[in-house]
């Protein structure tokens, strides 16, 4: 991906995505000759306060290599810092990769200083196409590819984080897990944030793995809590900007009587979520925000998330769309013998989605394009996900 940003771009290359989802690794390991700088290592972290011309000085003049500025969004000014980098010394000599455990275009206020500088991309946790097709895709869809049981299983109990998926070790996954969650809550909410009532927030974030793929009610939420819904809406907006969850809103174009407000919450690591079922719509929600985000970052057009839902209970779980129309749905069940769904048909003719697919979870691979049906129908959980991102 990067490498292919910089044979065919000069703008900065953001890279944002969950702690510990691999990007240090990945951004330290396409070039060869590079220069890492972490806001975290104090030494740096002194070097970049003095300014561009230190950095520069530090690289040496006339040495065409790799910049990598590591959690630089901690530093409260490093937008116009990167402005006057980027400006004076790199635009020309220097490729530069930002990389950020908090989703770097959360922090604009008013105009955006660095427009036209950058280009975002956003690295998710390992997904079912990641792991069995080699290289990155062309286009937008790709052919159904199987993936080993085994890979399944543990991408299924273990999530998509590259460490614990690949150790598949439940004593280990534990201790990670227990770390992670401990750095997220008391380190970068406390570096990207001025809260201060940490607890409070921990509490807010189990109630949503509890309630995973739920409408929020943010009144219910703040009387368990003990806060204000307008503090429940900041703090849920905090915790997306840290990766820890994320929000899906409700479609309303040609839908009567459709929900208008409420969205519904997923978390970024599915494994943590105790309920087979709520785990594995969580998966497909990850999966799906994955490919959303990747077809946008490769410019391939402008894709939304979405679910249906109408004040009479007919629901169709996600809706993706394409350049504002509805492209495909999704319902997921976790067994291969449910019925297919009626809101289906029932949402597809009344958004005119291309696609609509109630994938099962338990089902063997099948190798046939999900995508070549245009009517509603039952496809394998580890066929339709194999075809995306």
């Amino acid at each position: 991906m990067l490498k292919e940003h910089f044979e065919n771009d000069t703008q900065m290359a953001f890279v944002a995505g969950p702690r510990q989802v691999g990007k240090t690794t990945s951004c330290t390991s396409f070039a060869k000759k590079h220069i890492y700088f972490n806001w975290d290592n104090e030494d740096d972290q002194q070097l970049i306060l003095k300014g561009p011309a230190a950095i520069a000085d530090k690289i040496g003049a006339g040495k065409t290599r790799t910049i990598i500025f590591d959690e630089l969004h901690k530093y409260p000014n490093w937008k116009n810092f990167l402005k006057g980098f980027y400006d004076t010394y790199a635009r020309d000599m220097f490729r530069v990769v930002v990389t950020g455990s908090a989703r770097l275009d959360i922090y604009r206020k008013g105009a955006d200083s660095l427009m036209g500088r950058y280009f975002m991309y956003h690295m998710h946790p390992l997904s079912v196409a990641e792991v069995v097709h080699k290289g990155m895709p062309v286009g937008e869809i790709v052919l159904p590819k199987k993936i080993d049981d085994k890979d399944f299983a543990s991408l299924v109990r273990f999530g998509g984080f590259p460490e614990p998926y690949l150790k598949r070790n439940l004593r280990f996954y534990n201790r990670w897990k227990r770390t992670r969650l401990k750095l997220l809550f008391r380190e970068d909410l406390r570096d990207t944030s001025k809260i201060y009532e940490i607890g409070q927030v921990e509490l807010l974030a189990e109630f949503i793995r509890q309630q995973s793929g739920q409408l929020v009610n943010y009144a219910r939420l703040a009387r368990k809590i003990r806060a204000s819904q307008d503090s429940i809406r900041r703090w849920i907006s905090i915790l997306e900007s840290l990766y820890y969850c994320f929000s899906i809103y409700p479609w309303t174009h040609n839908i009567s009587r459709s929900l208008m407000k409420s969205p519904k919450i997923y978390l970024s690591d599915w494994s943590l979520i105790d309920d087979p079922g709520a785990g594995n719509e969580n998966l497909v929600a990850c999966h799906l925000l994955k490919a959303v985000n990747w077809w946008q970052d490769q410019g391939f057009g402008e894709y939304g998330l979405y679910f249906l839902r109408t004040k009479d209970k007919r629901e169709v779980d996600f809706l993706v769309t394409r350049n504002g129309k509805s492209w495909f749905l999704v319902e997921v069940k976790s067994s291969k013998k449910s019925p297919l769904s009626r809101h289906l048909e029932y949402f597809q003719t009344r958004t005119g989605a291309e696609h609509a697919f109630q994938v099962m979870m338990d089902a063997d691979f099948e190798d046939a394009d999900c995508f070549e049906f245009s009517y509603p129908v039952r496809v394998a959980g580890r066929s339709f996900l194999s075809q995306l991102i």
